[in-house]
């Protein structure tokens, strides 16, 4: 049997881990930017047909309260729907990924607002949410994924640098190119 290393791991069990670290580097920003694009792609669709989406009728009371009563009804529903796909389509591609960004921010903060505008409807008591409450909740675990990818884009200050975003940290402290001990 091999002698366990201080983190407690055959050497075998290094490798591996350093092996996964690794891969989690290269490639997490890819799945979590592709699993967001799947996740609006598959909530933008059904709204493109009227009474599909189980939130149809609370995107449209929203969006009429925040255009003041500009845009309305199926108006509302399909922009809405339009507004979702091209954020989805941004994410899958990685294409004008600074201006889906920008649009998925506000769109989520568009979606957050029936906790405030609606508050009767979305809480059955203080700080218990009901389930519309609960789905426009779920969207913290979205934004703190667009956070994540924002995070990983090239700034624009960096000179001499690859447009690649750096090489994210699987664990705390651990890059994916630091053997692990």
């Amino acid at each position: 049997m091999e002698p366990l290393s201080p983190r407690g791991l055959p050497p075998i069990g290094r490798k591996l881990e350093a092996a996964t670290l690794r891969l989690a580097a290269q490639h997490s920003t890819l799945l979590l930017r592709t699993s967001l694009g799947i996740v609006f792609l598959w909530f933008a669709l059904p709204k493109f047909v009227p009474g599909l989406s189980p939130a149809d009728q609370l995107a449209q009371d929203t969006i009429a309260v925040l255009t003041g009563g500009l845009v309305t009804g199926d108006t509302a529903r399909v922009l809405l729907a339009v507004l979702e796909t091209a954020i989805a389509l941004g994410l899958l591609t990685g294409r004008f990924l600074r201006l889906t960004l920008l649009a998925l921010f506000a769109q989520m903060a568009g979606t957050l607002t029936p906790l405030v505008l609606f508050w009767h409807d979305m809480w059955t008591a203080p700080l218990v949410p009901g389930i519309e409450g609960q789905y426009i909740i779920k969207n913290l675990v979205l934004i703190a994924a667009a956070i994540t990818i924002t995070g990983s884009l090239p700034h624009a200050g960096r000179r001499g640098r690859s447009q690649e975003a750096p090489a994210a940290t699987a664990t705390a402290g651990v890059r994916a190119d630091t053997p692990v001990a």
